[in-house]
Protein backbone atom coordinates (compact mmCIF):
# COMPACT_ATOMS: atom_id res chain seq x y z
CA UNK A 1 0.00 0.00 0.00
CA UNK A 2 1.27 3.28 -0.97
CA UNK A 3 1.58 6.22 1.60
CA UNK A 4 -1.61 8.08 1.59
CA UNK A 5 -3.73 5.06 0.05
CA UNK A 6 -2.34 6.03 -3.41
CA UNK A 7 -3.19 4.64 -6.89
CA UNK A 8 -0.39 3.88 -8.89
CA UNK A 9 -0.97 6.81 -11.26
CA UNK A 10 -1.72 9.00 -8.56
CA UNK A 11 0.66 12.17 -8.01
CA UNK A 12 1.51 13.09 -4.33
CA UNK A 13 -0.96 16.24 -2.93
CA UNK A 14 0.88 19.26 -4.45
CA UNK A 15 0.80 23.03 -3.80
CA UNK A 16 2.29 26.39 -4.56
CA UNK A 17 3.19 29.51 -1.78
CA UNK A 18 4.29 32.39 -3.72
CA UNK A 19 6.41 35.13 -2.65
CA UNK A 20 7.54 32.76 0.29
CA UNK A 21 11.16 35.47 -0.15
CA UNK A 22 9.78 39.20 -0.74
CA UNK A 23 13.09 40.79 -1.27
CA UNK A 24 13.85 38.34 -4.38
CA UNK A 25 12.12 38.93 -7.56
CA UNK A 26 10.07 36.01 -7.75
CA UNK A 27 9.78 33.28 -5.39
CA UNK A 28 7.84 30.22 -3.73
CA UNK A 29 7.18 27.46 -1.88
CA UNK A 30 6.58 24.16 -3.93
CA UNK A 31 5.01 21.52 -2.17
CA UNK A 32 4.87 18.00 -3.54
CA UNK A 33 3.88 15.66 -0.71
CA UNK A 34 6.65 15.85 1.73
CA UNK A 35 8.91 17.22 -0.56
CA UNK A 36 9.39 21.27 0.09
CA UNK A 37 11.65 22.94 -2.07
CA UNK A 38 11.87 27.07 -1.99
CA UNK A 39 12.40 28.60 -5.51
CA UNK A 40 13.52 32.07 -5.98
CA UNK A 41 14.94 34.01 -8.88
CA UNK A 42 17.08 36.92 -8.75
CA UNK A 43 17.61 39.46 -11.81
CA UNK A 44 20.54 39.88 -13.24
CA UNK A 45 21.20 42.72 -15.95
CA UNK A 46 23.95 41.67 -17.56
CA UNK A 47 24.87 37.63 -19.20
CA UNK A 48 27.76 35.70 -19.08
CA UNK A 49 30.65 36.60 -20.68
CA UNK A 50 30.21 33.62 -23.28
CA UNK A 51 26.78 35.25 -24.57
CA UNK A 52 28.35 38.90 -24.79
CA UNK A 53 27.41 40.60 -28.07
CA UNK A 54 24.75 37.47 -29.33
CA UNK A 55 21.74 39.46 -28.21
CA UNK A 56 20.25 37.22 -25.95
CA UNK A 57 19.61 36.58 -22.19
CA UNK A 58 20.10 33.37 -20.07
CA UNK A 59 18.69 31.19 -17.34
CA UNK A 60 20.38 29.14 -14.65
CA UNK A 61 20.08 27.49 -12.02
CA UNK A 62 21.37 26.30 -8.56
CA UNK A 63 20.64 23.90 -6.20
CA UNK A 64 21.02 22.89 -2.54
CA UNK A 65 19.62 20.53 0.40
CA UNK A 66 19.36 22.13 3.84
CA UNK A 67 21.20 20.27 6.63
CA UNK A 68 17.84 19.94 8.14
CA UNK A 69 15.85 18.73 5.34
CA UNK A 70 16.97 14.84 5.35
CA UNK A 71 16.44 12.03 8.42
CA UNK A 72 20.03 12.82 9.55
CA UNK A 73 21.96 15.75 8.96
CA UNK A 74 22.78 16.95 5.28
CA UNK A 75 26.15 18.21 5.15
CA UNK A 76 26.60 21.77 3.45
CA UNK A 77 28.47 21.72 0.92
CA UNK A 78 31.25 24.16 1.97
CA UNK A 79 34.18 23.05 -0.38
CA UNK A 80 32.52 23.02 -3.07
CA UNK A 81 29.37 20.92 -4.56
CA UNK A 82 29.09 17.95 -4.63
CA UNK A 83 28.67 16.17 -7.98
CA UNK A 84 24.93 15.06 -7.53
CA UNK A 85 24.29 18.91 -6.96
CA UNK A 86 25.95 20.15 -9.91
CA UNK A 87 24.16 17.43 -12.36
CA UNK A 88 21.35 18.04 -10.51
CA UNK A 89 21.37 21.81 -10.70
CA UNK A 90 22.84 21.36 -14.48
CA UNK A 91 19.28 19.25 -15.10
CA UNK A 92 17.36 22.32 -13.74
CA UNK A 93 18.90 25.04 -15.62
CA UNK A 94 17.98 22.67 -19.17
CA UNK A 95 15.02 22.41 -18.56
CA UNK A 96 14.33 25.85 -17.60
CA UNK A 97 15.68 27.25 -20.86
CA UNK A 98 13.13 24.92 -23.00
CA UNK A 99 10.43 27.38 -21.71
CA UNK A 100 11.01 30.46 -23.52
CA UNK A 101 13.22 31.73 -26.44
CA UNK A 102 16.26 32.96 -24.67
CA UNK A 103 16.52 35.95 -27.45
CA UNK A 104 13.44 37.67 -25.59
CA UNK A 105 15.90 38.12 -22.24
CA UNK A 106 18.58 39.91 -24.35
CA UNK A 107 21.00 41.13 -21.78
CA UNK A 108 19.83 39.57 -18.37
CA UNK A 109 20.66 36.65 -16.75
CA UNK A 110 17.90 35.07 -14.41
CA UNK A 111 19.32 32.76 -11.85
CA UNK A 112 17.43 30.68 -9.98
CA UNK A 113 18.12 29.22 -6.22
CA UNK A 114 15.88 25.92 -5.48
CA UNK A 115 16.56 25.16 -2.08
CA UNK A 116 15.62 22.06 -0.80
CA UNK A 117 13.52 22.61 2.66
CA UNK A 118 12.54 18.82 3.31
CA UNK A 119 13.43 16.29 1.12
CA UNK A 120 10.71 13.30 1.05
CA UNK A 121 12.19 11.51 -2.62
CA UNK A 122 11.67 13.81 -5.94
CA UNK A 123 13.41 16.90 -4.57
CA UNK A 124 14.80 17.26 -8.50
CA UNK A 125 11.85 17.13 -10.03
CA UNK A 126 9.63 19.26 -7.64
CA UNK A 127 12.80 21.65 -8.07
CA UNK A 128 12.27 22.28 -11.98
CA UNK A 129 8.40 22.51 -11.59
CA UNK A 130 8.79 25.04 -8.62
CA UNK A 131 12.08 26.68 -10.80
CA UNK A 132 9.66 27.28 -13.78
CA UNK A 133 6.69 28.70 -12.31
CA UNK A 134 9.36 30.87 -10.83
CA UNK A 135 10.50 32.19 -13.82
CA UNK A 136 7.33 32.25 -15.26
CA UNK A 137 6.28 35.26 -12.58
CA UNK A 138 9.95 36.63 -12.87
CA UNK A 139 9.44 37.34 -17.31
CA UNK A 140 5.51 38.41 -16.19
CA UNK A 141 6.95 40.59 -14.00
CA UNK A 142 9.75 42.11 -16.22
CA UNK A 143 7.55 42.60 -18.95
CA UNK A 144 4.57 44.64 -16.55
CA UNK A 145 7.95 46.87 -15.88
CA UNK A 146 9.13 47.35 -18.93
CA UNK A 147 11.81 45.72 -18.82
CA UNK A 148 11.43 43.71 -21.87
CA UNK A 149 10.37 45.20 -25.26
CA UNK A 150 7.17 42.81 -25.49
CA UNK A 151 5.44 39.99 -23.54
CA UNK A 152 7.78 36.56 -24.38
CA UNK A 153 5.54 33.04 -25.13
CA UNK A 154 6.42 30.79 -22.54
CA UNK A 155 6.14 27.03 -22.37
CA UNK A 156 5.00 25.58 -20.11
CA UNK A 157 7.74 23.13 -18.01
CA UNK A 158 7.09 20.54 -15.35
CA UNK A 159 8.57 17.05 -14.05
CA UNK A 160 7.87 14.16 -12.63
CA UNK A 161 9.78 11.04 -11.26
CA UNK A 162 8.55 7.34 -12.10
CA UNK A 163 9.69 4.07 -10.92
CA UNK A 164 9.21 0.28 -10.61
CA UNK A 165 8.47 -1.03 -7.44
CA UNK A 166 7.77 -5.07 -6.78
CA UNK A 167 6.92 -5.47 -10.72
CA UNK A 168 4.60 -2.06 -10.72
CA UNK A 169 4.92 1.11 -12.17
CA UNK A 170 4.57 3.78 -9.79
CA UNK A 171 4.03 7.30 -10.34
CA UNK A 172 5.70 10.20 -8.19
CA UNK A 173 8.06 8.45 -5.47
CA UNK A 174 8.12 9.41 -2.40
CA UNK A 175 11.35 8.54 -0.62
CA UNK A 176 10.11 5.43 0.86
CA UNK A 177 9.24 4.09 -2.63
CA UNK A 178 12.69 5.32 -4.08
CA UNK A 179 14.34 3.17 -1.89
CA UNK A 180 13.07 -0.18 -3.10
CA UNK A 181 13.07 0.85 -6.77
CA UNK A 182 13.89 -1.63 -9.25
CA UNK A 183 14.64 0.84 -11.52
CA UNK A 184 13.37 5.01 -11.78
CA UNK A 185 13.39 7.97 -14.14
CA UNK A 186 12.92 11.91 -14.05
CA UNK A 187 10.69 13.03 -16.74
CA UNK A 188 10.53 16.57 -18.01
CA UNK A 189 8.65 18.34 -20.44
CA UNK A 190 8.07 21.69 -21.97
CA UNK A 191 4.96 22.38 -23.77
CA UNK A 192 3.61 19.16 -24.22
CA UNK A 193 7.20 17.98 -25.99
CA UNK A 194 9.87 15.95 -24.08
CA UNK A 195 12.97 17.52 -22.67
CA UNK A 196 15.17 15.10 -20.63
CA UNK A 197 14.30 11.77 -19.87
CA UNK A 198 16.56 10.06 -17.10
CA UNK A 199 15.87 6.41 -16.42
CA UNK A 200 18.14 3.85 -14.46
CA UNK A 201 17.64 0.22 -13.72
CA UNK A 202 19.18 -0.59 -10.44
CA UNK A 203 17.80 -3.62 -9.25
CA UNK A 204 17.04 -5.23 -12.43
CA UNK A 205 16.96 -4.28 -15.93
CA UNK A 206 13.86 -2.69 -17.45
CA UNK A 207 11.75 -4.13 -20.03
CA UNK A 208 9.86 -2.04 -22.99
CA UNK A 209 6.48 -2.46 -21.20
CA UNK A 210 7.53 -0.92 -18.03
CA UNK A 211 9.57 1.61 -20.04
CA UNK A 212 6.62 2.73 -21.99
CA UNK A 213 4.48 2.86 -19.04
CA UNK A 214 7.09 4.86 -17.27
CA UNK A 215 6.37 7.57 -20.13
CA UNK A 216 2.61 7.32 -19.99
CA UNK A 217 2.59 7.85 -16.43
CA UNK A 218 5.18 10.55 -16.77
CA UNK A 219 3.01 12.27 -19.50
CA UNK A 220 -0.31 12.06 -16.89
CA UNK A 221 1.62 13.23 -14.02
CA UNK A 222 3.14 16.37 -15.49
CA UNK A 223 -0.21 17.31 -17.15
CA UNK A 224 -1.82 17.82 -13.76
CA UNK A 225 1.54 19.79 -12.18
CA UNK A 226 0.70 22.01 -15.10
CA UNK A 227 -2.42 23.03 -14.03
CA UNK A 228 -0.43 25.17 -11.59
CA UNK A 229 0.79 27.54 -14.50
CA UNK A 230 -2.95 29.18 -14.59
CA UNK A 231 -2.18 30.00 -10.88
CA UNK A 232 0.80 32.20 -11.07
CA UNK A 233 1.05 35.74 -12.27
Amino acid sequence: MRSGSRLPDELRAFSVDYDIQPQAYASLLMKTGNTHVICAVSLEEQVPPFLEGRAQGWITAEYSILPGATSSRYKRETRGQSGRSMEIQRLIGRSLRMMVDLRELDGCTLRVDCDVLNADGGTRTASITGAALAVKNTINRMAREGRLPRQPRLAPVAAVSVGVVDGAVLLDLDYREDSRADGDGNFVMAGGDWVEIQVTAEGRALSDEHFAEMQRLARKGIAELSTLWTGSS
